[in-house]
Order: C-alpha cells, then sequence, then structure tokens
C-alpha cells in the first residue's frame, strides 16, 4: 500500500474517530487535539507524517490571537451579556405580547419579532432562549397555546442570533473565508483578490436572516388559519391599551438605538466590526446606568461570562488547528478534493453534500466545532470550484443554525428544557421545534435558487 492511500485512510480515519471521542463526550478542544496528535504520532512511526510541522502552530496562534477582527468577539458577548441585565428583553416581550396579543398567533408573532430585534442587538443565543422561555413560555401557556408550538417558536426565534448580525459564527467564518479565498485566488493566479471581509458577509446574511422571520411567522399564521385552538388571542384589557404604544416605544427605542448605533456603522461603511463592537459595548454600559442597574456587581458577572464563553470558543479554535494540521499533511485535503469534485452537479452538487454534510453533523456537534472542522477542509475546495465565498458563508450559517435547534444535543433545547415547567416534556420541545427546522431547510432552499439574496447588498456596500 501506498504512502500517500495510507495517508488518506488514517485522515479519514481520524475526521471519524473525532466525531465518535467527542459523541463519548470529551471535551471538544482536547478531542479535537488529542485525536489528532494520536493519529500523527501513528503517521510518524509509518513514515507519512513529520512532526516538524506542527513548529507552524506557534505563528498560527499568535496570528489568531493579534487578529483585530476577533477582537470583536469578546466585545459583542460582552454586550450581549449586559443587555440581558438592562431588561430590554423583558421589556420589549411584554409590551409587544400586549400589542399583537388580540390576534390568534399573536404571542407567537411577537416571541419571532423580539427574537429577531434581540439577535440584531445582542446575538448572544442562550440568553435570548432563556429570556424568551422565562417570561413568554409561561404567557403563552396560559393563553391557552400548545406547549409543542410555543417550545418550536421560542427555540428557533431564539436561534436567529446565529444568523441575523452581529453573530459571533459570521465573524469567525468571515475571517476564514477571508485567508482561504486569498490562497485560493493566488493560487490562480490572482495576487491582488477582493478581501471577504465580516461586514461584507453580515451585509449577506442580513436578507436571508429577514427571510427566516417570515418564514416562521408565515408559520405562526398558518397555525392561525388552520388550527386556531394552538395559538389563541389573549385580549389587552381596555385600560392597559391607552398607555400601550407609549410602552412600546419605550422599549423599542433602545434597541433599536443600538441595533443602528452597530449594525448600521457596519453596513454603512462608518465602521470596522470591532469598532461597531467597541461602540455597541459602551452603549450597552450606557442603557444598564440609565435603567439604573449599572453596579459592580453586574459588570462583574458580564466580565466572567465574557471571559469563560471566548475563552470556550477560542480553545476550540485552537484545538482545530492542531487538528487540520494533521488532516491536511496527510492528505485529507487531497481526499476531500477527489470526493468533491467528481460530484454530479459540478460547485453546485459539492456544495449541496457540504451542507448536507453539516446539517447531519449539526444533530451531535456545536456550530463552532463543526465550521472550525468542516471549513478548513472543504472551503478551498469549494472556492477553487467557483463558489461566491460571501454566498458559501452565508448558506453555512443558515444551516448551522439548525445545528441550535436539532435533537438531541441542540442547545436551544437545553436552554428551555432548563426553565420550561415540569408540564412541557423534552419530547414536546423535540416535536415543537420540527416545523423550524424544515422551514430553515426551506430557506437553505430558497439560497440556491436565489444566490442574490446573499450576495446583492455585499455587492452594492463593498463592491
Amino acid at each position: 500500500m501506498s504512502s500517500v492511500l495510507l495517508g488518506e485512510i488514517l485522515a479519514a480515519t481520524m475526521f471519524l474517530g473525532v466525531i465518535g471521542v467527542l459523541l463519548l463526550g470529551f471535551p471538544v478542544a482536547f478531542s479535537l487535539a488529542g485525536t489528532a496528535l494520536l493519529f500523527g504520532t501513528a503517521g510518524m512511526f509509518l513514515g507519512i507524517f513529520d512532526p516538524s510541522n506542527f513548529g507552524s502552530l506557534a505563528n498560527r496562534y499568535i496570528g489568531t490571537m493579534s487578529n483585530e477582527v476577533l477582537v470583536a468577539v469578546p466585545l459583542f458577548v460582552f454586550m450581549g451579556v449586559m443587555l440581558e441585565r438592562t431588561g430590554i428583553a423583558e421589556a420589549l416581550l411584554t409590551t409587544m405580547g400586549k400589542l399583537f396579543g388580540n390576534l390568534r398567533g399573536g404571542l407567537g408573532i411577537s416571541v419571532i419579532l423580539v427574537g429577531a430585534l434581540l439577535a440584531a442587538s445582542t446575538g448572544v443565543v442562550g440568553a435570548t432562549v432563556v429570556t424568551m422561555g422565562l417570561i413568554s413560555l409561561p404567557a403563552m401557556l396560559r393563553a391557552g397555546y400548545d406547549p409543542k408550538l410555543a417550545s418550536g417558536v421560542i427555540c428557533a426565534s431564539g436561534t436567529l442570533g446565529q444568523i441575523i448580525p452581529p453573530s459571533t459564527v459570521l465573524i469567525f467564518m468571515g475571517d476564514m473565508l477571508s485567508g482561504i479565498n486569498a490562497q485560493v485566488q493566488m493560487a490562480k493566479g490572482n495576487f491582488a483578490p477582493e478581501p471577504v471581509s465580516v461586514g461584507a458577509l453580515f451585509a449577506g446574511a442580513f436578507i436571508p436572516g429577514l427571510v427566516l422571520v417570515t418564514l416562521y411567522i408565515g408559520w405562526m399564521i398558518f397555525k392561525a388559519i388552520t388550527n386556531p385552538q394552538s395559538c389563541p388571542a389573549t385580549p389587552v384589557p381596555a385600560e392597559e391599551k391607552r398607555h400601550l404604544w407609549r410602552e412600546v416605544l419605550v422599549a423599542l427605542v433602545p434597541a433599536l438605538a443600538l441595533i443602528v448605533a452597530v449594525l448600521g456603522s457596519i453596513l454603512g461603511g462608518i465602521a470596522t466590526p470591532t469598532e461597531a463592537a467597541s461602540v455597541g459595548s459602551v452603549g450597552a454600559i450606557a442603557l444598564a446606568a440609565a435603567k439604573r442597574r449599572f453596579t459592580f456587581s453586574v459588570l462583574k458577572q458580564a466580565v466572567v461570562a465574557t471571559a469563560t464563553m471566548t475563552s470556550m470558543i477560542f480553545i476550540i479554535l485552537f484545538g482545530a488547528a492542531v487538528f487540520s494540521i494533521v488532516f491536511r499533511l496527510m492528505g485529507g485535503d487531497n481526499l476531500v478534493h477527489a470526493f468533491l469534485s467528481n460530484m454530479p452537479g459540478g460547485a453546485i452538487g459539492a456544495t449541496i453534500i457540504v451542507v448536507l454534510i453539516m446539517f447531519v453533523l449539526g444533530f451531535i456537534l456545536d456550530t463552532f466545532e463543526i465550521i472550525f472542522i468542516v471549513i478548513p477542509i472543504t472551503a478551498p475546495i469549494l472556492l477553487t470550484l467557483g463558489v461566491d465565498p460571501i454566498w458559501l458563508g452565508v448558506a453555512v450559517g443558515v444551516t448551522l443554525q439548525t445545528s441550535f435547534l436539532t435533537p438531541p444535543f441542540g442547545f436551544s433545547l437545553f436552554y428551555l428544557r432548563g426553565v420550561a415547567p415540569s408540564r412541557v416534556t423534552t419530547m414536546m420541545i423535540y416535536r415543537g421545534v420540527g416545523p423550524f427546522v424544515a422551514l430553515q431547510l426551506m430557506a437553505i432552499g430558497v439560497l440556491f435558487l436565489w444566490p442574490d439574496l446573499a450576495t446583492w447588498l455585499p455587492r452594492l456596500l463593498y463592491r
């Protein structure tokens, strides 16, 4: 057996092995690095892997830590955690629920709209799902909503932070795709490739995010028409209606102001994502102070939560770097290239296969685990085949949003399970998210049919 074939077999076995190790419950970062070191050692004894290649890890780690774009990640996380303590989510859910309460399905529509607003101002999925689960789920159950429908709409709306900017997933994908696209273009002889900026990826994800919101609202309207008992109206008392619009404005203005300051400045080319994240963090502190909730204790909690979440993400990234080096140098990239290049349908067929693989992995792995493993392996081949990097990043983002929803390991399901009353069973939550997973698959199909949904706005603003 030739060394090339043996290396490709080891690379394929390593990919399957790391998924198996993760399923056993071992920590992600150490699973990635440990499995890679194990197979790298085996490859060294077989003479197909040179351990001196690990010397490049130091430069990669230093490059990651000094990357100005990635500084936006902890800043956006801090902004989201701080906003969680300002009461914006509670005020939005309460007032929007009153605004739409007179309509069948109105509470569900209000949850979707609030989820979109929180996604555009915080982007923290866990905090959004927990907040809406604590406030909206009891209200929906009291109103007579089907527990499955109520659970599904809360979980799905909470995950909008994965695709609607600002999104930490899009920041990492933008950074990775920018480097990969530069390498691919230079290999083709283009030594001045157009950069794939995070801002352009944000712009690309904006319209597909609105499409998802529209699909969710459309499903609620469909349920209200075909099965009104599952989502009855909740009339607002007359005395509360008199001041309703004032309450709505008071709740909406802070969130909209933050969205304009952060997202508007990025899309308008006024600020980079990192600069906008800094403005957002300061704005979140200002909002907390305006509501008289800014204390040293709150600041400490926000800083600790930010450090914990950011450390978790970056240590997974570092572990994935070890994995990608071993996989690539043992011939895994050649194996993937041959596999995807021979797919029927060319670039579209190869992209569909990658999206399907990511969708399946979403049942068992977290979003960051998937992008750190799969993107470095598959994106170079797809970009070489002519796939637009912005479109690819958005399509992957919409696909990976399902990893928060798909049983058995969808994180949104766990977040809601932790705050839901005992009458809402785990199986109800699992069944409730099913239609919303189908809607997301529909959104992916729409992206394939009309790629301009993801590429028109970036072309308008950045090219």
